[in-house]
């Protein structure tokens, strides 16, 4: 399943051009984490990987110190992050990731796409058993490395998937072993190339081409929308056939 979520992801930074919005969705989360856990990296864990994040999509330095900034100021946004489910078209399900200061808009605006593409939001938990809840880690291992050895022992850490390639190394995780992932790794003195929060389906529902390109002008629609950061659907890519 990892391996579809990779496929879908550079899919979507490539509709979006790859930056403004990876730049605007980052920004958001930056600010976020600032409020919850303070403006010091090395004091929020959460915040450096982040900055991380941002590094890897090569969002300026001025751009995240910006972003860190907006976050301390007294009359910065409130921004909560907010789940929205609900069914696309041919019974597709979805889950939106939200980072919006005012919940109204973004329910009204989330509603509209669903309802446009013959879709319609559903309640909350209407959809979310029919996904996991994972963490992903993008990171680098020292050359000669024993990667048998380095599976086995991410997996007394909860890893469930681990894909090295010349790249480095991917590891997909219950959400719940995010930190003790990130701690790992900073013990290593490994560096951490990315680090974030997926939502992968259980199972998949295959369509027809016609079907897909329906599902995926909802999926656009979606990713178009300041307010939305992630779209998670249970639609079958054709790479995965």
């Amino acid at each position: 399943m990892g391996r579809a979520f990779e496929y879908r992801k550079a899919r979507k930074l490539k509709r979006w051009g790859h930056m403004a919005r990876t730049f605007t969705k980052i920004g958001k989360e930056i600010e976020i984490a600032v409020k919850a856990g303070g403006p010091d990296p090395s004091g929020n864990t959460r915040l450096r990987i982040l900055i991380q994040n941002a590094k890897a999509e090569n969002m300026p330095k001025e751009n995240v110190e910006r972003a860190i900034k907006r976050a301390t100021e007294k009359d910065a946004a409130d921004y909560k992050e907010v789940i929205y489910e609900g069914y696309g078209p041919h019974g597709i399900a979805f889950l939106v990731e939200t980072a919006t200061d005012n919940t109204n808009r973004t329910v009204a605006n989330v509603r509209m796409h669903f309802n446009k593409c013959g879709g319609a939001l559903g309640n909350s938990g209407s959809v979310a058993f029919m996904f996991e809840h994972k963490c992903v880690f993008k990171f680098h291992a020292p050359a000669g490395t024993d990667m048998e050895e380095l599976e086995l022992e991410t997996i007394d850490l909860g890893v469930d998937e681990f894909y090295p390639d010349e790249e480095g190394v991917t590891v997909y995780a219950p959400y719940e072993s995010f930190g003790a992932i990130q701690k790992w790794l900073d013990d290593k003195g490994w560096e951490i190339v990315s680090g974030e929060s997926v939502y992968l389906p259980t199972d998949t529902k295959e369509l027809d081409a016609e079907g897909r390109e329906s599902v995926e002008k909802l999926v656009e629609r979606l990713e178009e929308d300041d307010d939305v950061t992630n779209v998670y659907h249970n639609m079958k890519e054709p790479e995965e056939e």
